[in-house]
């Protein structure tokens, strides 16, 4: 999913001499907290309410509001969904231009359409279960993984990775799975010395699972 795919016609662009007024009005009526300027097809940057705000005329145009300081936040139409992302987090925006190459404005993405994308990407509707592992960075390999689920005729829908806070070599793992039942995986995973911190699914099977390992030990126990 590429940049161009959500631009959004909600959201409009100011022109320099709009009055600060006229700009904070539109930006409560689309709900956003920056708004593109623009001179013709020429980005000039974005202006936010805090600028407006700290400024505290807000009879003056946006022109007394350009300065080398503004941000210039941008992405280019055929950038990935997750380049998106990376500039409206990293810029603390919540809109993201679209520019052409040769740096005319084409539209802007809003944020709230970014992450309503972005959640449909981890398919939160499709129904199944989600294992959450941790590993060692160096461990991580997305075939055996694969090869495990696979082998117990399930499939991935989703996975991302991430590191805890403060952690340098660890990664955790979490994968959707589109089945409920993970117990069988569960047992595969384990006998890789795989870490898994958590579990989401119907508890019923896992019950099951914990249940049978506890009667097996207690049968071991007893001879």
């Amino acid at each position: 999913m590429i940049a161009e795919t959500l631009i959004s016609d909600s959201i409009p662009s100011v022109s320099i001499y709009d009055s600060a007024t006229k700009v904070l009005a539109m930006m409560d009526v689309f709900r956003v907290s920056h708004l593109p300027i623009v001179v013709g097809q020429e980005y000039l940057g974005v202006i936010s309410d805090k600028e407006i705000f700290d400024a505290r005329d807000f009879d003056e145009p946006l022109e007394t509001f350009i300065t080398d300081s503004l941000l210039k936040p941008h992405v280019h139409p055929r950038q990935h969904i997750f380049e998106v992302a990376a500039v409206a987090s990293g810029c603390g925006v919540s809109i993201v231009p679209v520019l052409a190459e040769d740096h005319t404005y084409l539209g802007s993405i809003s944020r709230y359409d970014l992450s309503n994308t972005l959640t449909t990407l981890f398919s939160p509707n499709e129904p199944g279960g989600i294992l959450e592992l941790q590993m060692c960075e160096n461990n991580y390999s997305l075939a055996q993984i694969t090869q495990i689920i696979e082998g117990n005729d399930a499939r991935i829908l989703s996975l991302y990775t991430w590191k805890p806070t403060g952690s340098t070599t660890e990664l955790n793992v979490t994968i959707k799975i589109n089945q409920v039942d993970l117990s069988g995986i569960i047992q595969t995973l384990t006998r890789y010395n795989y870490d898994i911190l958590a579990t989401f699914m119907d508890q019923t099977p896992l019950k099951s699972l914990i249940d049978d390992r506890f009667d097996q030990f207690m049968r071991y126990m007893n001879t």
